[in-house]
């Protein structure tokens, strides 16, 4: 079994954590699970020291790295949704398309990136996640180029369609990896890596927008989607100097390899080695896999298991796919993609000033990204999200009320106007408060190790689809019931959302992702009662 090969390659240094006589299985640092594993007084002092290390200790600046390098993929997401909310304007005056055009146009991204997230699962697994990002970052890069040259509609379509593969690729990959180099007491933050690149690419997007909008309406979109090119080049030549993902390593078997990143990405040799025994330990399934050969795992029976799934990998399933599709029903997409078109209605006519409020939204997004990334860690995955989606409906029912006073008064007060840009900006921030990176972080991390890839391209499919369908349809809902209607719609959604959240979702801060797939199982630990509910 991959346990024992492990043990046999690294037999003086493991022979400190492995009781030699019956194979001790060590669990990761400040977990509530090591009593229920009968932990020896010598081993509780070990796990407890490295703990105290890793509680005063900083970011492994390693881990940090990578988590970096593979979480700037999403740059590309975000830029795109920045940019198109202004480029749209003048594609839309330039090519003459109608408004139906303009949807799909907008959505067409969203729905195409739904091939390369399903596609990412199965492509990780085989060649490895640091090369699965190298092609998410190509896929990019040809389709910014065909829409930065686009002659006509059509061919700005191909370039939507290509550039959406990539992006679908960047979303499944980037927290998959991100979440499996990283040490379980910041893998809340590095995790939600993904979310806070997304959102400085939106930002970056904004400012794109209001720099370029002075330029010939035939050439200022065109360079606003064109320079998307540049981080996605950055970002293909950057994964040269990334490690594998230790994880992926382990199920190839190849725990030479996986050992040396974990010595880069742990505090200590000590650390390394009880994190290689317990990847090891979950990776021991794959060993019966009747499909399974020597020269290493690639996937196979993943989807029978997650088209046919046990009780335990029902509740993962319902937990991924259901965070994916609040995360994408809450609108939130939507809204950044036509903020102008928005902000129109409440009063603000000049394009110009349309698009400056933008990057007001976009300076609130980001920022409040960055204040949920780092207390992620710290208050854990549950309060968050719970108070992101409380605010998100709030503001919701705010921006409807004010819009359905605007529509019904002639004369645009100032402060009807400024209540619909308050309450974006406290929409989008509490979006990313908790549903932004807390989707990415909680999909990467509850499936088990033999399901993490394709389990969560499943369920960022999901998330592809519902984005693409409320991208599509939002500005033809809403000319039919108004915005106003429309985000009072947003609202209802969300209080469900948090229903959900609170009664589906269980906690999973602090936890080694091989200590997560008990919360799921049919005899949880206790205090991880959340889930109960959907047991049976």
């Amino acid at each position: 079994m991959f346990h024992f090969l492990a043990v046999k390659i690294f037999p003086v240094i493991m022979s400190q954590e492995l009781d030699k006589q019956h194979i001790y299985y060590h669990l990761l640092p400040d977990s509530d699970l090591h009593n229920e594993r009968g932990e020896t007084p010598k081993h509780k002092a070990d796990r407890q020291e490295v703990a105290g290390r890793h509680r005063t200790g900083r970011f492994n600046k390693y881990a940090l790295a990578g988590a970096i390098l593979a979480s700037t993929n999403s740059i590309l997401l975000g830029y795109d949704i920045g940019v198109m909310s202004g480029a749209v304007l003048y594609i839309r005056d330039n090519l003459k398309i109608n408004s139906i055009q303009e949807e799909i146009l907008v959505g067409s991204l969203n729905v195409c990136s739904l091939i390369g997230s399903l596609a990412a699962g199965k492509t990780s697994d085989s060649i490895g996640r640091r090369y699965t990002i190298v092609l998410a970052a190509a896929t990019f890069l040809i389709g910014a180029i065909l829409m930065g040259l686009a002659p006509s509609y059509p061919f700005l379509m191909a370039g939507r369609v290509v550039a959406g593969i990539g992006v679908g690729y960047s979303l499944m990959i980037g927290p998959v990896y991100t979440a499996e180099i990283s040490p379980a007491l910041t893998r809340g933050f590095l995790s939600s890596l993904p979310e806070v690149f997304i959102n400085i690419g939106i930002l970056l997007g904004y400012v794109s927008n209001y720099t370029l909008s002075g330029l010939p309406e035939h050439l200022n979109w065109r360079l606003m989607l064109g320079l998307s090119a540049l981080p996605a080049l950055a970002v293909a030549l950057g994964v040269i100097v990334m490690p594998e993902s230790p994880r992926w390593l382990v199920m190839k078997r190849r725990f030479v390899e996986a050992r040396l990143v974990l010595m880069k990405t742990s505090d200590s040799e000590q650390e390394a080695d009880m994190r290689l025994a317990e990847m090891a330990k979950a990776a021991e399934t794959l060993e019966q896999e009747p499909s399974s050969s020597t020269t290493g795992w690639r996937g196979q029976g993943v989807w029978k298991e997650l088209l046919r799934p046990s009780k335990p990998i029902r509740r993962v399933l319902i937990a991924a796919i259901g965070v994916n599709f609040f995360m994408q029903a809450s609108g939130n997409d939507a809204v950044v993609y036509y903020s102008p078109e928005i902000f129109k209605d409440a009063g603000i006519h000049d394009r110009k000033q349309q698009v400056g409020v933008t990057i007001i939204m976009g300076i609130a997004k980001t920022s409040f990204v960055f204040v949920s990334a780092l207390f992620l860690d710290q208050f854990g995955r549950r309060p968050l999200l719970l108070l992101g989606s409380t605010g998100m409906a709030l503001s919701l029912a705010g921006l409807g009320l004010g819009s359905k006073y605007l529509q019904q008064s002639s004369d645009k007060p100032a402060w009807a106007i400024a209540l619909c840009v308050v309450a974006v900006c406290a929409d989008v921030s509490f979006f990313s408060i908790g549903l932004g990176p807390i989707t990415w972080v909680y999909s990467s991390e509850i499936f088990p190790m033999r399901l993490r890839a394709q389990g969560s391209s499943l369920a960022i499919s999901v998330n592809r689809v519902v984005s693409g369908i409320v991208s599509m349809t939002f500005l033809s809902i809403s000319n039919k019931t108004t915005f106003g209607g429309m985000f009072f719609a947003l609202a209802a959604i969300m209080v469900v959302g948090t229903v959900f959240f609170y009664f589906f979702l269980p906690e999973t801060k602090g936890k080694s992702l091989e200590e997560i797939e008990i919360l799921f199982e049919d005899k949880p630990p206790l205090g991880n009662n959340k889930v109960d509910s959907f047991r049976g």
